[in-house]
């Protein structure tokens, strides 16, 4: 065990932490991107799918692990970014992308920030549509896509959602090539790409729900 944390603890080991615990967030998000999807779809399922995950007791352990997945993934994230700028012996006088076979980007140099941003949006995400208004769609069972659609009916929330998809975009760009390059797998222009795509469909994905809503009305 201790050597384990001695691991964990080297440079090395937290930039696997970070990746490990980084790749799991993101099979979080392609399931729950899944999921969501069903509001554009079929109202019905998506009130019957959300009442099957919150009513299983496992639930609750789910939600725990999801916390120390994010936190890990913060606090790794946190140190290798001070550990680096603590290694430089002075700062950069000037920015700029390196461009070729380096993978030094708008998205790279922000990682931090848009990483942390998610310690606003992600605690707001849950607050509202978690305990957010009670309808009852009958039987027992939340009417989650109701507060949903109401909830995307207003520009103001419609935008910070876009608007935080898109800082996830930035965030995958960098982050999904990156956690397989601290895994050891070779660096390549083909892995980048696979990344760049994958945050594209993530991001985009995410934001044209509201958008949908907004827009028509969501399904009646």
């Amino acid at each position: 065990m201790s050597a384990i944390a001695g691991f964990l603890a080297s440079p090395i080991g937290r930039k696997v932490l970070m990746a490990l615990t980084g790749l799991l967030l993101f099979l979080f998000l392609v399931t729950h991107l899944a999921a969501n999807l069903l509001i554009l779809i079929d109202a019905q399922a998506y009130n019957e799918y959300s009442h099957a995950l919150i009513s299983n007791p496992l639930i609750y352990i789910a939600e725990i692990g999801l916390l120390i997945l994010f936190v890990a993934h913060l606090v790794s994230g946190i140190i290798i970014y001070n550990r680096g700028r603590a290694a430089r012996i002075s700062a950069y006088e000037e920015h700029r992308w390196a461009g070729g076979p380096s993978s030094k980007s708008v998205a790279s140099t922000t990682m931090i920030l848009t990483g942390a941003f998610f310690l606003i949006f992600v605690p707001l995400h849950v607050w509202t549509f978690k305990f957010g208004t009670y309808y009852d769609a009958g039987g027992g069972v939340r009417d989650l896509h109701r507060l949903v659609i109401e909830e995307f009916q207003n520009p103001l929330m419609v935008l910070f959602y876009v608007v935080g998809m898109a800082i996830l975009g930035f965030h995958l760009w960098h982050g999904f090539g990156s956690a397989f390059e601290s895994l050891g797998v070779t660096h390549s222009r083909t892995l980048r790409r696979v990344g760049n795509v994958t945050a594209v469909l993530m991001a985009g994905g995410f934001a044209i729900i509201p958008l949908v809503i907004l827009l028509t009305g969501g399904l009646r």
